[in-house]
C-alpha cells in the first residue's frame, strides 16, 4: 500500500498555470522528497495529492485506484503541516486521539493505537501534559503521532521542520527518517532544505516552476545532474560554475566544479586567485577565491585546517574525472 501515481497532472490558479502537465511515480514504502526554491510548486503538487487542491487536468491514482476526484479523508493519506495545529487545551493523548474519535473508533481501541504511537514517538511519559508545556520537537512529534494512528497509506510531510531551531531539525531528521524505517510506509516530503533532500530522501524529486527538473536517489543527483539548476540548487556549498575561456577550452559553454573536487597550491594550477573569506569549521576549510571566468568567487573545500591567509596568490585546480561540462541551454553533456 502506498503507490501513488500522478499522470499528466496540471494546476492552474485563474490564468496562471502554476504546474504544467507533470508525470510522477512514487512507489510503495518510498521516502520521497519534493525540493526546490520558494515559489517551485512543491507545497501545491503535495496538497493535490492530499485532495486539499482541486487539480485543472490530469489524474492521480493511489494504490491502483483512481482518486482523482476522492475527498481527503477518503483517500487514505495522513498530512503533517509546518504548524503544529494542536488543541491547546487538550492533553497529548487527547490530541493523538482527535481522529480516532472523530471516526468513532472503539474507546479500547483508541487507547491501544494511542499508546503505541507514543512508544514510537518516545511520548509515553508526556501523554498527560498539554502542548504548552512541550518543546517544538515534542509538539511536532504529537502532530506525527495524530497522523500515525490513523494508520495510512502514506504520510504527506508540508515542510514540518521549518519552526524548529537548528539542532531541533537535525535531531528531527534522523527521527523522522528512523520513524520510516519502523512503518515502512510510504512517506512523500516537502522541504526547501536541499540538506534534509539528501540525508532523508530515497527519491528527491527537484522542482522548478512547477516542472520537475530531475528524479533520482540523492547521490545520483548530487554525482549526475542532468542540468546547471540541478547541480547548483544540490549540494552544500554549492558548486562552482565557469564560463567564457575557461568553459570552452573544456568544449562547455560552462563548466561546474564542486567544492571538494578542487586542488588547491601556492605554486602552480589551472586557475589563479586571491584568497577572499576563509570560513574554519574544525574537520574542514572553504576559501572563497575569485578567479577569471568564474560566476561567484570559487569555494574551495579542505580537510582541517590549512594556512592561508586572507589575500595571497594561490592557484587552484580541478579534478578533471568531476568536472561537470552544460551547454548553452544548461543541459549536461556527456
Amino acid at each position: 500500500m502506498g503507490h501513488i501515481s500522478l499522470s499528466q497532472v496540471t494546476k492552474s490558479f485563474g490564468d496562471v498555470n502554476v504546474i504544467p502537465p507533470l508525470d510522477l511515480e512514487i512507489n510503495e514504502g518510498e521516502f520521497v522528497v519534493f525540493v526546490g526554491p520558494s515559489g517551485c510548486g512543491k507545497s501545491t503538487l503535495l496538497r493535490l495529492i492530499a485532495g486539499l487542491e482541486d487539480i485543472t487536468s490530469g489524474h492521480i491514482a493511489i494504490d491502483g485506484q483512481d482518486a482523482t476526484d476522492v475527498p481527503p479523508a477518503k483517500r487514505g493519506l495522513a498530512m503533517v503541516f509546518q504548524s503544529y495545529a494542536l488543541y491547546p487545551h487538550m492533553s497529548v493523548r487527547k490530541n493523538i486521539a482527535f481522529p480516532l474519535r472523530m471516526a468513532k473508533l472503539d474507546k479500547a481501541e483508541q487507547d491501544r493505537k494511542v499508546e503505541e504511537a507514543a512508544r514510537v514517538l518516545n511520548l509515553t511519559d508526556y501523554l498527560d501534559r498539554r502542548p504548552g508545556q512541550l518543546s517544538g520537537g515534542q509538539r511536532q512529534r504529537v502532530a506525527i503521532g495524530r497522523a500515525i494512528v490513523r494508520e495510512p497509506s502514506a504520510f504527506l510531510f508540508d515542510e514540518p521542520l521549518s519552526n524548529l531551531d537548528a539542532a531541533l531539525r537535525v535531531n528531527m531528521r534522523l527521527e523522522i527518517s528512523e520513524l520510516h524505517k519502523q512503518l515502512a510506509t510510504t512517506m512523500v516530503y516537502v522541504t526547501h532544505d536541499q540538506v534534509e533532500a539528501m540525508t532523508m530522501a530515497d527519491k528527491i524529486v527537484v522542482l522548478r516552476a512547477g516542472n520537475i527538473e530531475q528524479v533520482g536517489s540523492p547521490l545520483e543527483l548530487y554525482r549526475k545532474p542532468q542540468n546547471k539548476f540541478v547541480a547548483g540548487f544540490i549540494g552544500s556549498p554549492k558548486m562552482n560554475f565557469l564560463t567564457g575561456k575557461t568553459a570552452a577550452a573544456h568544449g562547455a559553454d560552462t563548466i561546474g566544479i564542486r567544492p571538494e573536487h578542487l586542488e588547491v597550491s601556492r605554486e602552480s594550477g589551472d586557475w589563479k586567485g586571491i584568497v577572499g573569506v576563509s570560513e574554519h569549521l574544525g574537520s574542514d576549510t572553504f576559501f572563497h577565491v575569485p578567479v577569471a571566468d568564474s560566476e561567484a568567487p570559487l569555494t574551495v573545500r579542505v580537510s582541517g585546517e590549512v594556512d592561508l591567509r586572507r589575500g595571497e596568490e594561490i592557484f587552484v585546480s580541478p579534478q578533471l574525472e568531476h568536472l561537470h561540462r552544460f551547454d548553452a541551454q544548461g543541459r549536461a553533456i556527456g
